[in-house]
């Protein structure tokens, strides 16, 4: 039976908190810009002293600034964002001595011996056994089924792949995935194996290139784009199966953030970076457990923006989960110095993962 580990708030009794400073802020006066001294969060919670009182940052993210609003919340915003007027809150230190306090071991066992039990084990690799790893994703996935919000972000390898794309269409249909964040490559590649039945002009069951294929993909996004939208397309040309296909049946909202890279892009890519990273980052707020797979700088954005907790609305504070799956080692140990309970890595291809976990929840 899964249950989310409790969270437990520092003891504000203590020495250090009660003799601590308030929190120093300077009001900006240059928008998107931040004052001298600034203090940058990290994906930990972190209380500050306001009036006396410690308050937390409840939406948080690294590398901002947390501005003191007029209601005495805190609110974190990334600097670019910043309007003239906002009270920043100022110091570097993190331990109280500026009334700024990073708690890191929220969600740790007190009873345990072991303090760095929910650090990542360094050095995960190919060798290392996941057994456990699925075992507790599967009761995961099922309680946040019920209880929370499950993210994935996705590389194009899903698209290539036929039973990996009904895999994932399994998990839309049966209420595991609550959004979808990816790029022009992932969708533009579902929907040419939802109409031509290839991926890069090869057939997704065979692999075998097909002739004239490579125009297959350079279709599909023209037709899209006659189409006006992904979900008209999916009308016009009675697209009835793969991962796109289902997200817009049944309602799952979607990023797709571009690249220089791109073709065509679809409609509804996001071609602005900045405006790409507002949108993942309005649907990483709403995500308890978010789930990278095979694209690298996806995840590592992902991650970036992607607290370690989340308050609820009965203000209880749960953890935020975090997986990372992929076949090269380097790319899921870029986030190992996350070092929280919350985070795990896996490595493996993420077309075995996906059969794994849609047979080990039984949908398959």
């Amino acid at each position: 039976m899964f249950h989310l580990p409790k969270y437990r708030e520092p003891d504000f009794t203590e020495k250090k908190f009660t003799d601590a400073p308030d929190a120093s802020w300077e009001e900006v006066t240059i928008k998107g810009v931040a004052p001298e001294n600034y203090h940058s969060t990290s994906m930990y919670p972190e209380y500050f002293k306001i009036n006396g009182k410690w308050t937390l940052a409840e939406e948080s993210r690294m590398d901002s600034s947390v501005v003191l609003c007029e209601n005495g919340k805190l609110k974190v915003v990334e600097n670019r964002n910043l309007e003239v007027g906002d009270k920043v809150i100022t110091g570097r230190t993190e331990n109280a001595e500026e009334g700024i306090y990073l708690y890191s071991h929220g969600f740790s066992n007190p009873d345990d011996d072991n303090e760095d039990q929910f650090v990542f084990r360094q050095g995960r690799s190919r060798e290392t056994s996941y057994a456990r790893d699925y075992d507790r994703l599967f009761e995961l996935l099922r309680y946040e089924k019920e209880h929370g919000n499950i993210l994935w972000v996705m590389g194009p390898a899903f698209s290539f792949d036929a039973d990996a794309r009904r895999a994932m269409q399994a998990m839309v249909e049966n209420g595991y995935v609550d959004g979808l964040m990816a790029g022009n490559a992932l969708a533009t590649h579902d929907l040419e194996g939802a109409m031509f039945h290839t991926a890069l002009g090869q057939d997704i069951y065979t692999q075998k290139s097909q002739p004239n294929g490579h125009y297959n993909h350079l279709d599909v996004i023209n037709r899209v784009r006659r189409s006006g939208s992904i979900a008209q397309f999916i009308e016009d040309y009675k697209i009835d199966n793969g991962i796109m296909y289902s997200c817009v049946k049944n309602n799952v909202p979607f990023v797709l953030t571009g690249s220089i890279r791109d073709d065509g892009p679809l409609p509804e890519v996001i071609g602005n970076a900045y405006d790409g990273q507002t949108a993942m980052r309005n649907m990483v707020k709403k995500a308890t457990t978010v789930i990278c797979l095979a694209t690298m700088l996806h995840t590592i954005a992902t991650g970036n923006m992607t607290p370690s907790y989340r308050v609820m609305g009965d203000s209880t504070v749960r953890p935020v989960f975090l997986y990372t799956v992929d076949a090269d080692e380097f790319v899921v140990n870029k986030l190992l110095d996350r070092g929280s309970l919350s985070a795990t890595t896996i490595v493996t291809n993420v077309q075995d993962f996906i059969m794994i976990v849609v047979k080990g929840l039984g949908l398959m």
